[in-house]
Order: C-alpha cells, then sequence, then structure tokens
C-alpha cells in the first residue's frame, strides 16, 4: 500500500496493542465521526513526527496540506471500517479485526509481520532496523551512510522490505510504489543508485508493488518525483547501461505505462532506447512513421492495432503535444471532436487544454471541436481542465501556453462555471489562482498574450 502510514520514530509494540483495544471500542459505539477524529488525530500527530512537507503540492504528488490529511483520514476510516465490519454488527469489532487493519494501515500484510517489524525496530542492528536505515539513507541522499551500512552488511543490498511491496534498496530510487512518505527524490540519487549498483545490486529485481512484478526502471519511468527533481533521465540511463531491461517482465509495454502516468519525456526517452511500441505508444511519443503504418489507407487500424489503442493515442498525442501526429489522425482516422472513451467521455481538446498546449488547442478549434462538452468523471469543459491543470501545479503555473489556451477557448465562445470550482480543495485552489492572476483574468476576456 504506497499510502501506507510512516512508523513513529520509536515505535512501541505495546503502544499498537492499546490502539488495537481504543479501535475496538471506537468501532463498538457504532460511532463514524468518532472514528475520522481519532484516524485525523492519529495522522496530524505522525505529520508533526516526521516533519512532513506541508507545502503546496506537486506534479502527482500529494503533500501533507490540511486538504490532503482531510483527503488520507477518509481513505483510512473507509479501509478501517472495511477491515473492523463496522457497517456489520457490533459482535465483528474484534481486536484481532482491529490488529489487522493497524497493520494494513502501514502497510503490512498482517499483525504477526507488524509485531515482527516493530519488535526489531527495538533492537539496535538486526537486519530488518539495518534495511529501514539504508532506505532513509537513500530518501535523504546521505552517501555517507549508505556506504558504510552497505559495507557492514555485505548482504544488504539484496535485502527486501517486510512491508506488502517487498521492494530491494534499489526499487526506494525510484520514489514510486513504496511508502508514500519515502517518495523523495534526492538530488544526488543517481550517484546513490550508482553506489547501490556497485554493491551488487539486481538491476532487474521485481517488487510487489502494483501488483508485483515491478522493476526499477518502470517504476523510475512512471514516477513523478525524479522527473520533478530534473534527474530522472540520467538515473534511466544509468539503469539501462547496467543492464536493466526496457519494457516490462510480464510484457507490459513501458511507453503506454509512462503514458497512462503523465510521463511524456519518459515515454519519449524509452521509445528512442528501443522500447516496444503499438499504435497508442507510437501515436504518444509521436512517431507519426510508426503511427501509418499501423493505419489502412481509410484511416483504420491494421491488426493488431485496434481502435481503443488509436483513440487511447490520440489522446495522449493531444496531452503531450504531439502536434503533427494529431493533424495526421484528424485527417485520417477521428473527428475533433470525437470522444475519446466510453467510461470518461473526454475529447482531444480536454487533453491538450489541461496540458496548456496552445498549437493543438487551436488546431482542433479550427476543425470544429466543442468547447462545452463536458466529461462524465468530472463534468469539466475543457477550459475547466486548463483552469485545473494551470492552477494546481507549480511547474505548470508560469507557461505561457496556459494563458493561450485559455484564450483562445474563451475566444471559442467558452464560459468557466463557478460552481464547478468549489466541488473539492484543488478546485478551489485553481479557482484562487485564477483571481488573483491578472494574466489569467485577462486570458479570460479572450486577450491572448503579448
Amino acid at each position: 500500500m504506497s499510502d501506507a502510514l510512516p512508523l513513529p520514530p520509536r515505535p512501541n509494540l505495546e503502544h499498537y496493542r492499546n490502539r488495537a483495544k481504543d479501535l475496538v471500542r471506537i468501532c463498538k459505539s457504532g460511532d463514524r465521526d468518532a472514528l475520522g477524529a481519532w484516524v485525523a488525530e492519529w495522522i496530524e500527530k505522525l505529520v508533526k513526527l516526521y516533519a512532513l512537507d506541508v507545502d503546496l503540492p506537486r506534479d502527482g504528488h500529494r503533500a501533507y496540506t490540511p486538504a490532503e490529511i482531510r483527503r488520507r483520514t477518509g481513505r483510512s476510516v473507509e479501509r478501517l471500517a472495511k477491515h473492523l465490519g463496522q457497517s456489520d454488527t457490533p459482535a465483528s469489532c474484534t481486536l484481532t479485526r482491529a490488529q489487522f487493519a493497524l497493520a494494513r494501515e502501514h502497510g503490512f500484510e498482517s499483525w504477526p509481520r507488524f509485531t515482527k517489524h516493530l519488535e526489531a525496530m527495538a533492537r539496535a542492528h538486526p537486519p530488518i532496523s539495518t534495511f529501514e536505515s539504508a532506505v532513509d539513507a537513500i530518501v535523504a541522499g546521505d552517501l555517507t551512510r549508505l556506504e558504510k551500512l552497505l559495507k557492514a552488511n555485505p548482504d544488504l543490498v539484496g535485502a527486501r522490505s517486510t512491508r506488502e511491496h517487498r521492494s530491494t534498496l534499489l526499487h526506494y530510487v525510484s520514489a514510486n510504489g513504496v511508502e508514500d512518505f519515502r517518495q523523495k527524490t534526492p538530488k544526488n540519487i543517481v550517484q546513490v543508485t550508482r553506489l547501490l549498483l556497485d554493491a551488487g545490486a539486481d538491476v532487474n529485481a521485481e517488487s510487489d508493488a502494483y501488483g508485483g512484478r515491478s522493476t526499477t526502471l518502470g517504476l523510475t519511468a512512471t514516477s513523478c518525483h525524479p522527473e520533478n527533481a530534473g534527474v530522472q533521465r540520467p538515473l534511466m540511463e544509468l539503469l539501462i547501461d547496467r543492464g536493466a531491461a526496457i519494457d516490462g517482465p510480464d510484457g507490459a509495454s513501458a511507453v503506454n505505462a509512462c503514458l497512462h502516468n503523465g510521463r511524456g519525456a519518459a515515454a519519449k526517452f524509452l521509445a528512442g532506447r528501443g522500447a516496444r511500441l503499438d499504435l497508442e505508444g507510437a501515436a504518444g511519443v509521436g512517431q507519426l512513421d510508426v503511427v501509418q503504418g499501423f493505419l489502412r489507407v481509410d484511416g483504420t487500424p491494421r491488426p493488431p492495432a485496434t481502435e481503443k489503442q488509436l483513440k487511447a493515442g490520440f489522446a495522449w498525442a493531444c496531452e503531450f503535444g504531439r502536434t503533427e501526429v494529431v493533424g495526421f489522425l484528424l485527417q485520417n482516422s477521428l473527428a475533433a471532436g470525437a470522444t475519446l472513451s466510453d467510461d470518461g467521455g473526454e475529447t482531444g481538446l480536454h487533453w491538450a487544454a489541461y496540458e496548456g498546449h496552445a498549437d493543438v488547442v487551436g488546431f482542433l478549434l479550427d476543425r470544429g471541436a466543442p468547447v462545452e462538452r463536458k466529461d462524465k468523471r468530472h463534468h469539466g469543459t475543457p477550459l475547466d481542465w486548463a483552469l485545473y491543470g494551470w492552477g494546481n501545479s507549480r511547474a505548470r503555473a508560469d507557461r505561457v501556453g496556459y494563458y493561450e489556451t485559455v484564450a483562445l477557448l474563451a475566444r471559442a465562445g467558452a464560459i468557466p462555471n463557478p460552481q464547478w470550482y468549489e466541488d473539492d480543495d484543488d478546485r478551489r485552489r485553481a479557482a484562487r489562482r485564477m483571481r488573483s492572476d491578472p494574466r489569467m483574468l485577462a486570458a479570460l476576456r479572450g486577450e491572448l498574450p503579448r
């Protein structure tokens, strides 16, 4: 469980036994509000203990803002209630269930595994506490500490976490698939990775994250944290140079995985290093010649390519600004207002607007893309998506393309719906930024940036 809660710096087994008893008492009361208050207090204490990041969320990363604490509290309450059977009868609220529920919230498969971990952490230098110290050194970029631990414990480089993802130390350099409070990328992560590989780390070792068969390269390529730190490409280069297999061990496409996780640059890099491409991936990385090879003269997919791949590829081409591919597919295969997924109901204009690709937005508008179409999941228009994407990302906030995108949509008749921006904290954040930014207010009047 990647959103597992951190343990206190000095976890105590007796403390957790008492917490399990408290949980049974609250569960038997049937008071969901009391459970929510108990969980919120728990999470807030851990945030203070670890001095966790409370700044605005970065791309793809939820910091521990008050809004995120509320979200995490809600998720924990739902999971705890489910494990305890709170919706059944008070008799279902047993101590065994409560202990299991606490173990799961910290990312362990069972109470016995959790207690073993706590007991090991209480001792000075057992394998588990040494592994945890090494992970902390990786996250902090403490090369000296990590090197000392590896020299003193040669088998450490092949050890695995006792949490359910069973990651090795090398997996932690990806800042993905592990405990999210440890999903951080120090600036020297490439040197940290080199140290682990030189010590004998298996570059193709698999963890159980995300259902299993997760490699360090695959996790790195789909992680926002190395990208935000500006080290994703050199980190991937190092892993590949040391023998990392590019495509997934289960046959999954590494390129498509990157696209699905918003990592367009990583997808393009892996495609350039020989990753397998289908129609979806080729369109997403902008390889027009490969896209053409997957289509018949009439623009329909040639097997094994499918209509689903065609629509997904068009969505990625719009999202990542592959203008040439967008133009070709509009001319030969798809209409500008095509719905790209039955369950989502979004169009290419939604995706281009979300990432602020003004050239693609203008291209789609010129070909009749509808500006007031709402998607089915978020019930937002392309303008809503543009303002949301711009307003919730430090990396995006100053990109001129967003101002031009919004101005183009406004000129085409798009009008923001104030009520849409009151539905959650992220939308309210976007609205606050919008109201305080003169350039964005001008763009909403249809004024193109100078």
